[in-house]
């Protein structure tokens, strides 16, 4: 009979590749290898479970989903258990997305468990369990890894901490003489340049020409705050009109920084916001090609919009 056991706890189960199993939550052992019985895949449950319980293995065992093929053995499966090899997911969020796509990807998940129904960025923070205030700018861009029984909420909490933990190392080894006084501030930039390019090299002269502007008290006039105070009336065309348009995030009617980031952005435009560099420029404009065109003087910038721009 001891022979007989071990061949077959050593023996393939009968499953194909791709195979997922789950022990869920609370459930004895005994139950989930009587499940797999039933579904084909074990043909003595009694060996396995007194076997796992005669190791002093059944009550170790781990919930959660278990990928099996056709070379896992009965000994095999009871190691992932034990060991909670679980099947692992991720998801990503994208830099320069708003937080509010972060939180619409995240409820597309067939896997998550979905918490986060009916917020909005203003009541985000809240639902989290987090200090109040504005949520746009304040999670991590990143590809996070979950498992089944996972949900939203906690893993924009683990971006929310991430960000915290980015944007505080950065601050601390930010360059000297910055015209802004708080690492939000810096966040606030570097979602501003986290919308304006997606060139690495043109990170820093685009943080550069804001950190000028700000010292000599320009306007900004940064086209995606525009576009984020107007929100969904945002149709996909700017206009004269939107920039006399009196918003809090409009920089061509007020100086200085909007009230909150307009996007998540992402490690490298944080770094920039913080060290932007020596140089002396004030404007630039897109060339159309993903870069930018960078001037000291308007009439340098003014004949580079209409090469640009106004072609």
């Amino acid at each position: 009979m001891a022979g007989f056991s071990y061949r077959w706890l050593h023996t393939p189960l009968n499953a194909t590749a791709g195979t997922i199993v789950e022990l869920r939550r609370g459930e004895a052992f005994s139950s989930f290898v009587s499940r797999l019985q039933a579904d084909g895949i074990i043909d003595s449950p009694r060996i396995l479970t007194w076997t796992a319980r005669l190791l002093g293995r059944a009550h170790r065992a781990q919930a959660g989903e278990y990928a099996i093929d056709k070379t896992t053995t009965p000994a095999g499966l009871l190691q992932q258990v034990v060991e909670g090899r679980v099947v692992g997911y991720r998801v990503q969020i994208i830099e320069g997305w708003t937080v509010m796509q972060a939180v619409s990807a995240l409820a597309r998940s067939e896997v998550l468990r979905i918490e986060l129904v009916g917020v909005d960025e203003a009541s985000l923070l809240a639902a989290l369990g987090l200090p109040d205030g504005r949520a746009e700018g304040l999670f991590f861009p990143d590809t996070y890894r979950f498992v089944r029984g996972d949900s939203d909420a906690g893993v924009l909490r683990r971006a929310y901490g991430k960000m915290r933990e980015e944007l505080q190392q950065a601050w601390q080894s930010r360059a000297s003489g910055l015209p802004y006084q708080s690492a939000y501030e810096a966040l606030v930039v570097a979602s501003l340049i986290e919308k304006e390019t997606g060139r690495e090299e043109d990170r820093i002269p685009i943080s550069q020409v804001f950190a000028s502007r700000l010292r000599l008290g320009m306007y900004l006039q940064t086209d995606p705050t525009v576009i984020y105070g107007l929100g969904e009336r945002y149709d996909g065309n700017l206009r004269l009109h939107h920039l006399k348009e009196d918003t809090p995030y409009n920089t061509y009617v007020h100086k200085g920084l909007p009230p909150t980031p307009i996007a998540l952005p992402g490690v490298n435009s944080i770094a920039a916001a913080v060290h932007p560099g020596s140089g002396n420029y004030l404007y630039f404009v897109a060339r159309g090609d993903g870069g930018s065109q960078f001037s000291v003087s308007l009439e340098d910038h003014l004949a580079a919009v209409r090469k640009y721009q106004l072609r």
